[in-house]
């Protein structure tokens, strides 16, 4: 039977995800992953170079199969919201793999120039910002303030879905419930509508 690289890659990658999400970078082993993978420790330094290079591999995957997923509609921004929401539900381990990545790096610029991935994720997140702009979801404001205040939603918006999955245990206590379907779709409802009263036009008479 050929070799099939592609389909090693593929499963080096799977393995990788459910490895990186469950310990982080530091606590993954490359051992598990090729493992788990079926294949050796060798192909993954061969396609993916070292342990941190694959674990920036797995983010930015990730971060670019939402992004291809979910668009924000401005004439739809709770609903953009709500799917978003939806999407993290259905692939948890992208919360887990963004919380890894803020334990494990260090808050403050050290000075250094953002690497490829850092650049290519800020520019994703500025052109949602200009289009939810060039959209008139923050008309109301003036032109040279708008597309901070695009920004300042987006993340708003993020922080809002990602709690219901970054601490399972404070929402039992908090919320004093198991997180079940109906609880989730009660947590969704009460963003789509924030979301929605963020998001509208404001009165500026």
């Amino acid at each position: 039977m050929a070799y099939d690289a592609e389909d090693t890659r593929r499963r080096i990658f799977a393995a990788a995800t459910a490895e990186f999400a469950e310990y982080g970078l530091a606590g993954a082993r490359v051992g598990r992953i090729a493992t788990a993978a079926r294949a050796n420790k060798q192909a993954i330094y061969l396609y993916y170079g070292s342990k941190e290079q694959l674990f920036a591999a797995v983010l930015r995957a990730k971060l670019e199969e939402v992004r291809v997923s979910i668009s924000f509609d401005p004439d739809a921004v709770a609903e953009s919201v709500g799917q978003l929401f939806d999407w993290y539900q259905e692939h948890p381990e992208l919360i887990r793999l963004l919380l890894w990545e803020a334990l494990e790096a260090s808050g403050e610029p050290d000075g250094s120039e953002p690497d490829e991935s850092e650049r290519e994720r800020r520019a994703g997140f500025r052109a949602k910002a200009h289009h939810l702009v060039a959209g008139g979801v923050v008309r109301h404001l003036p032109e040279d303030a708008r597309v901070r205040a695009a920004q300042d939603l987006l993340f708003t918006f993020m922080g809002l879905i990602a709690w219901n999955f970054a601490v399972p245990k404070m929402c039992r206590m908090m919320l004093d419930e198991e997180t079940d379907r109906a609880a989730l779709a009660r947590r969704r409802a009460t963003v789509v509508d924030v979301a929605r009263r963020l998001a509208a036009p404001q009165d500026t008479r």
